[in-house]
């Protein structure tokens, strides 16, 4: 392996797709070769809002907004977010993503994980 690895997040295939025409998901971590650490890019049109939430059951989370604005829900508490906010999220903890007025995009790092993975879905979760 080299010592390091270059790739551009908005190059990667977008993993959302067609299934949510308003949100961008590239996940970095294969196209980085790293062994430790998950990067990944997302985007949320405005007023866009996660389809479920997730906790983990070992991967601790950062998200780092990189321009626009939006909400977190973590647990029970809704959360207004801003650029350059970064929030820090237990395993453990529910979250889901909102899209403010003018969308969101932002950065999530999340630390190892066990093979395969540990998302743990919550469907059905932020409803209003």
């Amino acid at each position: 392996m080299s010592d390091y690895t270059i790739a551009n997040l908005k190059e990667i295939d977008d993993s959302a797709g067609e299934y949510a025409p308003n949100l961008e998901a590239h996940f970095a971590c294969k196209h980085l070769d790293s062994e430790h650490l998950g990067v990944s890019y997302f985007r949320y049109g405005p007023g866009f809002r996660s389809p479920m939430g997730h906790s983990h059951r070992e991967q601790e989370e950062v998200y780092v907004v990189l321009s626009g604005s939006g909400r977190i829900k973590l647990n029970d508490e809704i959360v207004a977010l801003r650029q350059w906010d970064a929030v820090r999220v237990a395993p453990n903890t529910v979250r889901a993503l909102e899209g403010g007025s003018d969308g969101l995009e932002l950065i999530a790092i999340g630390a190892d994980r066990p093979e395969g993975g540990d998302g743990v879905p919550a469907k059905d979760w932020w409803t209003d």
